[in-house]
């Protein structure tokens, strides 16, 4: 079944006969705090479990331990300190095992969670390190800098592959696997204002996606690798399809979206933009819920600049200039 084909099986499959997806929102469950500066990345393991980890402009990864029944909505477990500037994004191995940092400190780092220890350091890029990604498998690496490169590296810390060909002319913003077994792909967004797929096996370019009008800072592919959701400083979500490039079409966000993500369980859409965070139902191109902050940060900063969803698509993290993670959780309206 593709991402969001069918409506009535899915809702059934999802949620039993009652189609309640419509109703849902986003209710406010509480905050994480512990960070001292913006929060710029989230993960959570695929595995459903009470750990997620974040990175931030104090240099610094958190794991927090999540505690559900608890009085407060989590706790910061561990502080792992070792990037010497700040850390611009962060990822998890998919068995929650390991994280993978980015930072601006021009390294990436791999982190044993159990221990907080850094197992490898990643040297090659001569700019700020602004995203990273596991492929599926765990065994690739690849990484987008501000030296306008995507490397590959393998867990080894070693640079397999540099893509040079039909390279991005500006700052590389966003990389992210395609989670398709069958099709590896690397998509790709850049200050060029490009979204660019590669094919992994080869390295080589596949299609651009043209069409947005400023920086793109941050891209989404769903879950079952069908689509690919771009959005950056023209304050418009551009939702593509990954295997034939095509645009399929786009939706206004009011802002500049600094972070963009599907839902893993329902056919969502969530962008952070400067001032809220929009949720999309894809199905009818409805904003179905927005959030925003009771005390938002003063004129030119934004509010939420990473988000994250949990493994089973209940409860969605909101990183924040303040240092703050925003927790919510999907309930009834």
């Amino acid at each position: 079944l593709k991402f969001g084909s069918s409506r009535s099986s899915r809702v059934e499959r999802l949620f039993g006969s009652a189609p309640l997806a419509a109703m849902d929102s986003l209710v406010y469950r509480g905050v994480l705090t512990g960070h001292r500066g913006w929060v710029t990345s989230i993960a959570a393991p695929y595995e459903q479990s009470n750990l997620v980890v974040s990175g931030s402009r104090d240099k610094k990864l958190m794991i927090w331990e999540l505690t559900p029944d608890g009085e407060t909505i989590g706790y910061a477990r561990k502080s792992l300190g070792g990037h010497s500037e700040p850390v611009a994004c962060v990822v998890l191995s998919s068995d929650g095992q390991f994280a993978l940092s980015g930072s601006w400190d021009r390294t990436m780092r791999l982190w044993d969670l159990n221990t907080g220890a850094t197992v490898r350091t990643f040297q090659g890029h001569t700019k700020d390190v602004n995203s990273v990604a596991f492929s599926g498998d765990n065994r690739q690496i690849v990484s987008g800098s501000r030296d306008k490169s995507i490397k590959l590296w393998n867990t080894l810390a070693e640079c397999k592959y540099t893509i040079t060909e039909d390279m991005h002319t500006d700052w590389v913003s966003s990389v992210v696997f395609s989670p398709s077994a069958k099709m590896p792909l690397i998509v790709s967004a850049g200050w060029d204002k490009l979204v660019k797929v590669w094919n992994l096996s080869n390295c080589k370019l596949r299609t651009n996606l043209v069409g947005h009008t400023g920086v793109v800072y941050t891209t989404s592919v769903s879950p079952d690798g069908s689509l690919c959701a771009s959005g950056g400083k023209d304050c418009t979500a551009m939702l593509w399809d990954v295997n034939d490039g095509k645009h399929l079409y786009s939706l206004d966000a009011g802002g500049t979206i600094n972070a963009m993500i599907f839902s893993p369980k329902n056919y969502w859409l969530v962008a952070a933009t400067d001032t809220s965070i929009k949720v999309w139902d894809l199905e009818n191109k409805n904003v179905l819920d927005e959030l925003s902050s009771t005390a938002p940060p003063k004129c030119g900063i934004p509010w939420c600049v990473s988000l994250c969803w949990s493994a089973d698509g209940n409860t969605l993290f909101a990183g924040s200039t303040d240092g703050n993670i925003y927790v919510y959780e999907v309930g009834q309206a």
